[in-house]
């Protein structure tokens, strides 16, 4: 934007010199000129992506220089020879290949017409010689910006493919890590429940013999050892029962979750934490909801989003319900009702599962991903 105004201030400057250089003879046909040159300027913002449109308003604005400030002055020619230069670097940044070279034709040859018709005016006129150098020159010089240009958007277009794989290639390191983490603690669990509790099993079966044939202080005996066996087997279970179930959750996941996302992604996320809410007496199934929803909803504003940024929001009022947020911008302007895919779908199920509600709005321009957690359920849940 910045670029935008110091060129009209440029631009606005050349005019101004040429037509107080030019007095008030040449004052209708010059201002005249201004005046198309700059109707056809600010035009051609609403063409960009037409090119023949933006050919024909460029050609318009060299048209009405070319016109208009030769013959106005000594040097209206080199005025008119900045502004084709100007609108020649124009056209090689906007217009594709053939519409820029068709275009650098006509300012070349617009400058050294120019040079011609100051030439009838004034002794000291633009040797038309030296307008074709130029023109030869600016041409020389915006095939090699044009050139240079091409190759950056080529290399930078190579460099997202590169950077969009390198992405794919740490994800799937990060799931294959994951599965054989999994596997291993699922190898850990059925190595413990195959021999430590087949063995506390056996264990138990002899005690309750010995119990049976034993009497007086052995029988009481015999009953501890039972009952120690049975906690050791319950015990045992327990472990294994964690080890085959255990998942992320809690805020050092989340915490992990996010510097991940904004290394890897370029997410730009707000997290916000309110006062208690990380106090709240949160079990694992819905610590592990919480984790889950925040995931599934960062990956959909990756996917979906209108932009990059994301927000996330952890808070308990009044110290009755735990609530999680997480917004993101979307396309859209009133309130929209939301089709749950499968990813949202099973978002849902883990969150209602796990004792919460979960609610989806899209408005204003956001999409909202809310979960709400009571934490008399969410403790009960979590004994």
């Amino acid at each position: 934007m910045r670029s935008y105004w110091a060129w009209l201030a440029w631009l606005g400057a050349v005019w101004a010199a040429a037509l107080l250089q030019g007095g008030a003879e040449a004052a209708p046909r010059g201002a005249l000129g201004c005046a198309l040159f700059f109707a056809c300027y600010f035009a051609s913002p609403l063409v960009f992506r037409r090119p023949a449109a933006l050919f024909a308003l460029l050609t318009g604005a060299l048209l009405a220089s070319v016109a208009a400030l030769p013959g106005i002055g000594a040097a209206g020619a080199l005025y008119a020879l900045l502004l084709a230069a100007y609108l020649a670097g124009e056209a090689v940044y906007r217009l594709p290949g053939r519409f820029a070279a068709a275009f650098g034709a006509l300012a070349a040859a617009g400058a050294t017409a120019s040079a011609w018709l100051d030439a009838a005016d004034s002794a000291r006129a633009l040797p038309a010689a030296f307008a074709l150098l130029f023109a030869a020159a600016a041409a020389a010089a915006l095939t090699l910006y044009r050139r240079e240009r091409s190759a950056n958007v080529e290399g930078g277009a190579r460099f997202e493919a590169l950077l969009s794989e390198y992405r794919k290639l740490k994800r799937q390191a990060k799931s294959g890590e994951d599965a054989a983490r999994a596997e291993e603690r699922t190898n850990v669990a059925r190595q413990i429940h195959d021999s430590v509790g087949h063995k506390l099993t056996s264990l138990l079966m002899q005690i309750e013999m010995f119990r049976l044939n034993a009497a007086g202080e052995h029988l009481a005996a015999a009953e501890q050892m039972k009952r120690l066996a049975q906690d050791s087997l319950e015990e045992t279970r327990r472990a294994v029962k964690t080890l085959q179930e255990q998942e992320q959750g809690g805020l050092p996941a989340l915490l992990r979750l996010i510097r991940n996302l904004e290394a890897e992604s370029y997410l730009q996320v707000e997290f916000t934490v309110r006062h208690g809410a990380l106090s709240v007496p949160l079990g694992n199934e819905p610590s592990i909801a919480v984790y889950r929803a925040i995931q599934e909803a960062m990956t959909n504003a990756m996917r979906h989003g209108a932009s990059r940024k994301v927000g996330i929001l952890l808070e308990s009022p009044g110290g009755r319900v735990f609530r999680f947020e997480v917004s993101n911008d979307a396309d859209g302007g009133p309130e929209q009702p939301v089709r749950e895919g499968f990813g949202l779908t099973a978002m849902r199920e883990r969150i209602e599962k796990a004792g919460g509600e979960l609610t989806l709005v899209r408005a204003g321009g956001q999409f909202l991903v809310r979960g709400t957690f009571k934490l008399e359920q969410g403790e009960e849940r979590g004994r």
